[in-house]
């Protein structure tokens, strides 16, 4: 069974590298005909932007490049979310737990907030839930999902915020610390006035919670604070590694093995790292397998990979999710050394 439960369809902010990897997307089904570099292939391409900019990332057109790609890799099932932070109901929520005032970092990151807060969830749902018939027909399942940042005392705000929407399945994850979001690389210098060690304690305190909260179904990268390789010596995480695993097993919440950070930040290296991902396995924790991508291109990237290291280490089923539901499926049920 191969599927990817941790796919976006965009993310801001709107710079001139979004609109170069968006372009580098579509060629991956639509090549841009004639030299490279020419005037006309200029044209042409500012074309393709301005027509997917047009189209928006909630147009069929887009998200059929999506189900294409799936068949392609041969993906059975491909779950759909979007950052909590992209919805604008979500102001409140994110204006109480972020830090949005300091001199420091806060006019940065309301900017930076301000520019990605673009869309409602609505317009979201409908896509998605619209889309899910065609991909049946296809033979692809399409599921319904949210990533929604956690924060150590907002669980009440937002449970009424998930409460209001029919998802599939929830993913819970942790992108903020004492309301700096640590994975904005305009803001990692700020790595330098914690002690490691310490910074990473508390991390793993805030995903236990996460996991403990009764919130989310899955609970995503759990050691993404490695982000931008400022880490301590991992023997010193042992015991918080185990410690997330415990919460995971006790709340029966699922993780993932997410290969975002090994393809497109400088770690280059999955989440969990491979002494975590042993210890999540010998606690027993469950596991499905994603691609954190952003653009139609990267759905189901490194499954084989994926599918590789859970195997090896003796995990034969992948979580997949309906209704809330949790649904443990072999990997062995696609041939081919599929996962």
């Amino acid at each position: 069974m191969k599927v990817d439960y941790h796919v976006h369809l965009e993310e801001g902010p709107y710079s001139l590298s979004f609109v170069e990897r968006t372009l580098k997307a579509i060629e991956h089904f639509e090549p841009i005909k004639g030299e490279r570099h020419t005037k006309e292939w200029l044209i042409q391409s500012m074309n393709t932007i301005a027509n997917r900019l047009s189209e928006t990332e909630y147009s069929k057109w887009w998200l059929d490049l999506y189900l294409q790609e799936a068949l392609n890799k041969g993906l059975k099932e491909v779950g759909i979310v979007d950052h909590l932070y992209r919805f604008k109901e979500t102001r409140d929520y994110f204006r109480k737990y972020m830090d949005l005032e300091s001199k420091t970092i806060g006019v940065r990151q309301l900017d930076w907030l301000n520019k990605v807060m673009v869309r409602n969830f609505d317009e979201f749902i409908t896509m998605i839930d619209s889309a899910k018939e065609e991909w049946e027909r296809n033979a692809v399942t399409l599921r319904l999902g949210i990533e929604a940042d956690y924060f150590a005392g907002g669980e009440k705000e937002l449970s009424d915020l998930l409460s209001k929407y029919q998802f599939d399945y929830v993913i819970g994850s942790v992108h903020f610390y004492n309301g700096w979001g640590f994975d904005n690389p305009e803001l990692q210098e700020k790595f330098q006035e914690y002690d490691l060690v310490e910074l990473y304690k508390n991390h793993f305190e805030t995903v236990k919670k996460a996991a403990r909260s009764g919130l989310f179904d899955i609970v995503a990268h759990l050691d993404n604070l490695k982000v931008f390789n400022y880490r301590p010596n991992e023997d010193l995480l042992i015991d918080s590694y185990k410690e997330v695993a415990q919460a995971l097993v006790e709340m029966d919440v699922a993780t993932e093995i997410n290969p975002g950070l090994y393809y497109r930040y400088p770690v280059k290296e999955m989440c969990p790292s491979s002494r975590f991902l042993d210890i999540l396995v010998d606690y027993g924790v469950l596991f499905t397998t994603s691609s954190d991508s952003h653009f139609p291109n990267d759905i189901g990237i490194f499954s084989d990979q994926i599918k590789n290291m859970l195997l090896e280490r003796n995990v034969s089923k992948v979580a997949t999710f309906k209704n809330r539901q949790r649904i443990m499926k072999p990997f062995h049920q696609v041939a081919n050394n599929a996962l």
